[in-house]
């Protein structure tokens, strides 16, 4: 099933979309010692774009995130991704942004995983760790983790997961506005 919103297309696998999220595990304290893969780690790389600076590219794919800086660079993150029934493509744009931010898990999410709390209030343990950008009127967003081992798999309901350090990176660099893609193929 495909499902499409403004600007935005989500494909949906039914059977796929009955899997636990084991990326979510509310109340685990993030696990600091975690290394990176070194492709995973914030870092400035050359990046071919016509966008303007400040705009956000996503690649499902890759499993990165680029801020467009210009001049041919971009700052690329890795990033944790939606699992397989829950990837998308887009154009949106970050509409709030928020610091240690309560979650609440949306009904769908819920059906599907109903040990998870109905509400989690900002924190260390809280699945959307240290900061958090939502995107356009979807119940996505790029945001952090108390899961730093799953940056670079696709293990989440469709959200873009950063290291709490590079989402608090992130934030400080983008404001509400900013443009953000999502693109699960490369460009050509």
């Amino acid at each position: 099933m495909v499902i499409t919103a403004v600007g935005l297309t989500l494909s949906v696998s039914p059977s796929l979309a009955q899997k636990p999220d084991v990326g979510d595990q509310p109340g685990l304290l993030p696990d600091d010692s975690v290394e990176l893969d070194p492709e995973f780690r914030k870092q400035v790389v050359y990046y071919r774009s016509n966008e303007a600076p400040g705009t956000i590219i996503i690649s499902t794919r890759d499993r990165h995130l680029y801020l467009v800086q210009g001049n041919g660079r971009a700052i690329r993150y890795g990033i944790g991704v939606g699992r397989e029934g829950f990837q998308w493509q887009g154009l949106l744009s970050i509409t709030r942004k928020a610091e240690w931010p309560d979650w609440t898990p949306p009904p769908e999410m819920i059906q599907r995983q109903p040990y998870l709390p109905r509400f989690m209030a900002g924190g260390p343990g809280n699945p959307l760790g240290a900061r958090a950008m939502y995107l356009g009127a979807t119940v996505y967003r790029i945001h952090g983790t108390n899961r730093p081992d799953t940056i670079g798999t696709a293990v989440s309901s469709g959200c873009f997961r950063l290291v709490n350090a590079d989402v608090t990176d992130l934030y400080e660099r983008v404001p509400v506005g900013t443009k953000v893609i999502v693109r699960q193929k490369p460009e050509l």
